[in-house]
C-alpha cells in the first residue's frame, strides 16, 4: 500500500506530512514495508501514484482529480492529533489495523 501527503509545491507541507505520518505508523507498529508513505505536488500527483492521499483543507478542492474516495482533507497540517486520528480511521477502514 502506499500513502502520499500532497502540498502546493511539494517541498515543505508535504515532506512534514509525510514524516509525521511514518511516525505514527512506529508508534502503532505498523512495519512501514508494508505501507509507503512519500509526498507529492498537486501537479504530479495522479490517481494512480497512490492508494490514498492526504492533503490540506486549502487544496481540497484541487483533489477533485484523484478521487474522493481517495483523499483524505486536514483541517489543520500541524495538527498530529488530528493526523493521527485520521491516519488510523483510514488504516481501520482499509483493514490494516483492526478497531
Amino acid at each position: 500500500m502506499k500513502i502520499a501527503a500532497v502540498c502546493g509545491s511539494g517541498l515543505g507541507s508535504s515532506f512534514m506530512i509525510e514524516m509525521n505520518i511514518k511516525s505514527i505508523l512506529d508508534q502503532l507498529g505498523i512495519n512501514q514495508d508494508d505501507i509507503e508513505v512519500t509526498h507529492f505536488d498537486m501537479g504530479s500527483a495522479t490517481p494512480d501514484s497512490a492508494d490514498h492521499f492526504f492533503v490540506g483543507q486549502d487544496l481540497a478542492e484541487a483533489t477533485e482529480k484523484l478521487g474522493a474516495e481517495k483523499v483524505t482533507v486536514l483541517k489543520s497540517i500541524i495538527d498530529k492529533n488530528e493526523l493521527k486520528e485520521k491516519v488510523v480511521q483510514f488504516l481501520q477502514e482499509s483493514g490494516r489495523l483492526p478497531e
